[in-house]
Order: C-alpha cells, then structure tokens, then sequence
C-alpha cells in the first residue's frame, strides 16, 4: 500500500504568512551584482530571511547584519552598513538600522547613526534619528540629515557643531 501527500503551494505560502514565517533562509551571503559585466554591488550578511510571500509588502530581513558597497564606474565607492536592515521589493527601500555607518571612500565623507532609509530607485538616504557626519574639514552633529546615495550632495536638519564656511 502506497500513501502520498500533496501541498498546494499557495496553501504553504499562505500558513508561512499568517504564522510570520519566512519563506527561505539563507547563510553567510556574498552577492555580487555586475553591470555589463563591471561589479556595481556587493553584499555581505551572515543571514537573510525571505518574506516574499507577503502579498502587500513582500520583503528582505537581515537580522544579523548586512554590509553593501556600491562602486560607481570612475571607482568611488560607498558603504553601509549596519547590524540590521530590512529591504521592501516593491517600493525598493531599505531600512538600515542599529549601528549604522555610511563611508564615501573618495570624499572621507563618513555618516553614523541608529537608523537610515534609502531609497534605491531615487539613490537617496534619509533619517530623522541623531546623526555625526563627518567632511574633512567638519564635524556636524545632529537631528534629521538626507543625502544622496554618494553622501556628495546633503542636507541637514537641526544641527550643531563647528562648520567652516567658504567664501
């Protein structure tokens, strides 16, 4: 006698969402993502949990950590990182949070702070927590800072610190 079982795979996906559980793990990531075969990205995690099954906000969660560089074709490149992120599909932005360092390698531009969103589609980040952002001729501290993905181009919002003004 001969007994079989089948699962719908909607069926699976559907208690896998309603339990809040992912629906794929995945160790010790390396990504590299290439560009007419030049490398633009690269990632590091120790661990992925994959949430797409969400049918309104499907999505990435690296509880544990994650670390990108991107690297532009005249070679700048830029990092971030922090001890954990979340990445929606739909809308492509990500938010990084806990321990959160921003570093344009070109410019000595280095941003810290607890969290920050980016905006993949618009290459842009944003936070409204406390920040220090440092050029290298200053040290700004304060509440509410954007700027574009290469941190060349920002803005802060309530400051303090010395800022040397050109004329």
């Amino acid at each position: 006698m001969f007994f079989s079982c089948t699962n719908d795979i909607k069926e699976i996906r559907d208690f896998l969402a309603d339990k809040n559980l992912p629906i794929g793990e995945a160790y010790n990531i390396n990504h590299v993502h290439t560009d007419s075969g030049r490398v633009d990205i690269k990632m590091k995690a120790p661990l992925m949990l994959d949430f797409s099954n969400r049918d309104k906000h499907p999505y990435s969660e690296f509880p544990k950590g994650i670390k990108i560089s991107t690297i532009e074709k005249n070679g700048d490149s830029v990092t971030i990182e922090g001890s954990y992120a979340k990445s929606y599909s739909n809308t492509e932005v990500s938010e990084i949070r806990d321990n959160v360092i921003i570093y344009n390698y070109a410019q000595k531009h280095k941003l810290i702070t607890d969290q920050v969103y980016w905006d993949q589609k618009t290459h842009y980040f944003f936070t409204e927590k406390k920040f220090i952002f440092y050029t290298l001729t200053d040290t700004i501290y304060g509440t509410g800072f954007e700027a574009s993905e290469d941190l060349k181009t920002w803005w802060v919002k309530n400051q303090s610190g010395v800022i040397n003004v050109r004329e």
